[in-house]
């Protein structure tokens, strides 16, 4: 997903000892190989290596998760889950690509992405509503 720019063309470098609290935003790419609570949201693309631990809600334009996520999951192209992912929480990605070993609790929607964590998909006869705290489900 990432390509050779200076260390894979990350911006920004969670170390191992780093623990992030609060709210996370950047234009560009993040590597995460520490602990992050609160929000991440970003233009860029997101890696969270193995031994990261992330306490909340994401956005980004591509992610590839090795670790730990509690939170939603909004990913406006590609979203892939390694073998050692752990989600707890409800994933919205244009594409999902679930490697075998990996662990999703939580609801997917896969099609067209908005932002701010609303999701939409031509082909659903229910209209969603996100809300941070609850998922409304309306009849169309």
């Amino acid at each position: 997903m990432f390509k050779n720019d200076n260390q894979n063309g990350n911006e920004t470098i969670i170390g191992p000892s780093v623990k992030v609290e609060g709210d996370f935003i950047s234009q560009g790419n993040i590597q995460v190989d520490g602990s992050v609570s609160g929000t991440i949201n970003t233009k860029g693309n997101l890696h969270a290596g193995e031994n990261s631990h992330i306490n909340a809600n994401i956005e980004a334009t591509s992610a590839y998760i090795a670790g730990y996520v509690k939170g939603n999951i909004t990913i406006h192209d590609r979203l892939e889950l390694a073998p050692t992912s752990q989600i707890n929480g409800d994933v919205f990605a244009k594409i999902l690509i679930v490697a075998e070993g990996a662990k999703l609790n939580g609801r997917c929607q896969m099609g067209e992405v908005v932002t701010n964590n609303t999701p939409t998909s031509t082909k659903s006869h229910k209209k969603t509503t996100y809300n941070p705290t609850e998922i409304i489900e309306e009849k169309s």
